[in-house]
Parts: structure tokens; C-alpha cells; sequence
């Protein structure tokens, strides 16, 4: 496995060692066991010994080839790697999706052959260990203290005449409270992504960040997924929120998709496949009467349906392996799921509430202790 490991999550899980320049792990897998060699730059040799899950540890300069090293720090590692696996009498290696081509291009020219397997380092994400599991609680834990504070913060805002929410003395906007849950989780030690906060209309695009002023009456999607700077795992919840009277409509639609998630969460546990989960979703969706899948072109202007899948993994990156959609594959002990149903309404705006739970042999377990209610006042 190859690539810079502050960017490629595989590779860093593998490692155990953040570095943001190119590095290699080599698992030599001999009769007595597995032999794990680390190749980085080496100024990084001394901290890589400390801390990386590996053997041993050289920099490029160690495995030189007769041509030389090139000066550009990813081609050097390849090389080196390509040498390293030369004098080690290698001729057949083994990779996952990450690996970069410049590897593979320094491999053939050895004449060395590659195979691609697919699961190398997906399993071994998906499968969480404790250790992980309690550094997505702790995330989970603090971005659902930012999406209460934002909830909370519209819920108790005063509309003008025109309808616009005034918070201290200023309009609310997707943009402000956006800011609001940046500076609240950067407070708390978190890199943000931009947040969604998707009022009225613009939450009729399930992928919409939000825009303009936030009004009373209107669903406001709001969904936060930030990354721990310590720990480097990501939270990712999802609430909503109706400042005033909720419309008939929007309240049809919560129930739905409220239904929807206990079904998808009652379905969630090992052995199981993601798509009968996704296929409990839309049996509540469905029974509602409400659509799924994208529309078409005879489809009515104010069809509401849910246009996404229930829900995919998450770790290290926001989105992981597997995915909670037609074709999902059969879930694992230990892996971590988002399971967020929602409708979406061009004219009117859209719903989604989503949890983090993690698969075991019997369920889910939940890590979301947020109410999933409309009104937060």
C-alpha cells in the first residue's frame, strides 16, 4: 500500500502513522508470518520507529537504484519500493484501489506482476475495533452538541414581518449558521467540512449546502460532519428543524422517514445485506405513500421521494465502504453506518434524520442520543 497517509485513510489505518508526504507499507507474507517494512523520508525515520505498526522502517535513500532516485518525493518512494522488492527477489505484489499509478508503472518496469485485490484494507476499515468505535462516539457525541446548538439557535429566533428569522439583531442565514457550527466544533478540536443548512426549497436537493435566508415555517436541513484533528474519525448526524407551525405536509413527511429509520435500524445487523436494509427503508417510504428513486420525466412537479440511498460507513472518511443501497453487500460485526432516510420536495424543501449505529451479531447498536423531532424551542 502506497500514497501519503494524512490523505489515503487506508493506508494511514494500515500504518497507524500520520505523515503527509509519500510513504510505502510492504507486508512481506513469508512461511514464519508477516514481516511489515515501512519505506518514508527520512526525517520522518525517527517518528515512524515510535510510532508506526510496522518492523522496520528506511527512507528512499536506503533502496537507491543503479539510474538514481528522481527529485520528486512520490516518484523516489516508488522507485525506492520497486528496488526494495527487487533485491528482496520479488516478483509477484499484491495491491489495493488506492495504490497510485506511479507505483504500479515502477513495478512492470521490474517486470514484476501486479494483482488488484479489492478487499485489501476495505475489511480491515469496515471492521471497527474498540478502540475505533470509541473515537466515533466521541466525534458523534460532539456534532450532536453542534447540530442542538443550531437547532436550538433557529427554534428560539424571532421572524420578521417578512418572515426572515432575526437572531440578535441580524437575519439568519444558511450562511451564518454555517459559521456558527464551524466555530462551535473548532472550539471542541474538529476540522469542518461545509456544513448543510438547507432551508425552504433548496433542501429539495438532498446534496444542497444551503443559501440565503432561513424562514419560519419551512423545514431546515441540518447536517454536520466533522473530523476529530486527534483521533482523525468523522462524526455525521443529521436533524431538522421548523421554526413556528410545521405545515401538514412536512409533518406527513417526518413520519415517514422517522418510520423509515426505525425499520432500517431494526433490519441492521450482521449477515445481513445493505440493500435489505435500503429495502426496509422504502417499505416504510412506500407504505406512506411516498415515492423513491430519481424522478422522471413523467413524474409530477410536486412529487416528494426519497432519492438516496439509507445510508453508507464511515471512520476515517465521511464516506466508507458499504453502502446501504441496491447491490450493498452482506454487513460485518463492527461496521459503522449512517442510516439517514429522507424526502425531498423540490417546491417545498426536503427532510432527512440520520444516526450512526454499529453493526453487531445481533443489531445495531446507536450512537446518537438526539431527539428526532421537528420543534426544538
Amino acid at each position: 500500500m502506497a500514497g501519503i497517509p494524512a490523505v489515503n485513510k487506508s493506508l494511514y489505518q494500515a500504518l497507524q502513522f500520520n505523515v503527509g508526504d509519500p510513504a510505502a507499507l510492504i507486508r512481506f507474507v513469508e512461511a514464519e508470518g508477516e514481516r511489515r517494512h515501512l519505506i518514508v523520508r527520512d526525517i520522518e525515520m525517527g517518528r515512524a520507529r515510535e510510532q508506526a505498526a510496522v518492523d522496520s522502517v528506511s527512507c528512499p535513500a536506503d533502496f537507491t537504484p543503479a539510474n538514481g532516485l528522481s527529485g520528486d518525493r512520490e516518484t523516489a518512494t516508488a522507485q525506492s519500493v520497486a528496488e526494495c522488492l527487487a533485491r528482496e527477489g520479488v516478483e509477484h505484489v499484491t495491491s489495493d484501489r488506492t495504490l497510485p499509478l506511479s507505483f504500479v508503472d515502477e513495478l512492470r518496469a521490474r517486470n514484476m506482476e501486479i494483482v488488484y485485490d479489492p478487499e485489501l484494507g476495505v475489511l480491515d476499515r469496515r471492521q471497527k475495533t474498540a478502540a475505533e468505535i470509541a473515537a466515533l462516539r466521541e466525534a458523534q457525541r460532539d456534532t450532536e452538541s453542534a447540530i442542538r446548538m443550531a437547532c436550538e439557535t433557529i427554534a428560539t429566533s424571532s421572524p420578521g414581518t417578512d418572515g426572515i428569522l432575526q437572531h440578535d439583531g441580524d437575519a439568519l442565514t444558511s450562511e451564518r449558521i454555517r459559521e456558527m457550527i464551524d466555530l462551535h466544533l473548532l472550539g471542541m478540536g474538529y476540522e469542518t467540512s461545509p456544513s448543510i443548512v438547507a432551508g425552504g426549497a433548496c433542501g429539495g436537493d438532498c446534496h444542497e449546502r444551503g443559501t440565503g435566508p432561513l424562514r419560519t415555517g419551512e423545514p431546515i436541513i441540518i447536517d454536520v460532519f466533522p473530523r476529530n484533528k486527534t483521533s482523525l474519525y468523522v462524526g455525521d448526524c443529521t436533524r431538522c428543524v421548523v421554526h413556528g407551525e410545521v405545515p401538514p405536509t412536512i409533518m406527513a413527511m417526518h413520519a415517514a422517514i422517522i418510520e423509515a429509520k426505525a425499520a432500517a435500524t431494526a433490519a441492521t445487523r450482521a449477515g445481513v445485506t445493505g440493500e435489505q436494509v435500503h429495502e426496509a427503508t422504502l417499505g416504510a417510504i412506500h407504505s406512506h405513500g411516498f415515492a423513491s428513486g430519481l424522478p422522471g420525466e413523467e413524474d409530477p412537479a410536486d412529487r416528494i421521494a426519497m432519492t438516496h440511498g439509507t445510508g453508507h460507513g464511515v471512520g476515517l472518511d465521511v464516506h466508507e465502504p458499504p453502502l446501504l443501497d441496491f447491490g450493498g453487500p452482506v454487513l460485518l460485526e463492527g461496521d459503522a453506518l449512517t442510516i439517514e432516510p429522507g424526502l425531498y420536495a423540490p417546491a417545498i424543501g426536503g427532510l432527512r434524520v440520520e444516526d450512526m449505529v454499529i453493526v453487531t451479531a445481533s443489531g445495531a447498536e446507536n450512537l446518537n442520543t438526539l431527539p428526532e423531532g421537528l420543534t426544538w424551542s
